[in-house]
């Protein structure tokens, strides 16, 4: 990235990377909370106790691997960027707005995903919180794309256009059809923010087009989603 300061009209690109990174931190960091300790006057042996928590761990792992992947992409997206905004900047606030709330949604999925009323709700709000991160994503992704072009560092082929909206437009009905699974059972739902997860960590070159003679990015990937997703 560039060292240089932004002109009079534009942002600092380097002070909105390192907000943005110290917001996505502390949301993945919250995550953990939800493993809590198991007290010796709860009943039943620890072990018995700590298999009772495995909705907790498995929600903590989705999630994380998707605000993981939703930092990657925005690392990713910010890489191609020279400077930034007012627009961008107000996009990217709204981008963070969304992923701050995730550990509650996952620990409320994880709280209610074997109870008995309140399950299918739970795993609806779990999938709509990845399904508008994933929308305000893409937005953002549009912006800099269609919208603000004189902003990259390199122009973009049209090709090259055409694979990254696309790839950041994936998660959106994957996870809208996550949240309408979660009204049959929530087990659907984890199964579907598990599967985005896994899209996400393949190598763009194995799950869409890429521009011929481009080499992959820095982690061997050019993701560009918001999910949950995401972006499990």
């Amino acid at each position: 990235m560039s060292s240089e300061g932004p002109p009079a009209d534009g942002y600092s690109l380097g002070r909105v990377e390192a907000f943005s990174d110290g917001v996505i931190a502390v949301a993945i960091t919250l995550l953990v909370l939800d493993l809590r300790v198991p007290r010796p006057t709860d009943g039943g042996s620890l072990a018995h106790q700590l298999g009772g928590l495995w909705p907790n761990y498995l929600a903590y792992v989705i999630s994380f691997l998707a605000i993981g992947i939703m930092w990657l992409n925005h690392h990713a997206m910010l890489r191609r960027l020279r400077v930034v905004d007012h627009s961008v900047v107000v996009v990217n606030l709204l981008l963070l707005l969304c992923i701050v709330p995730l550990p509650f949604t996952t620990s409320l999925f994880a709280t209610y995903l074997d109870a008995p009323a309140g399950g299918r709700l739970a795993a609806a709000v779990y999938a709509g919180s990845f399904l508008v991160t994933a929308v305000v994503f893409l937005a953002l992704q549009c912006l800099v794309v269609l919208r603000r072009p004189a902003l990259l560092a390199e122009p973009l082929t049209p090709a090259r256009q055409r694979a990254l909206l696309l790839r950041s437009s994936v998660a959106v009905p994957v996870y809208l059809l996550a949240a309408v699974l979660g009204v049959l059972s929530p087990y659907l739902t984890l199964a579907v923010c598990t599967a985005v997860g896994v899209f996400y960590l393949l190598p763009a070159r194995l799950t869409g087009p890429r521009s011929p003679g481009r080499p992959p990015g820095r982690f061997g990937t050019d993701n560009s989603h918001g999910s949950t997703q995401g972006s499990p």
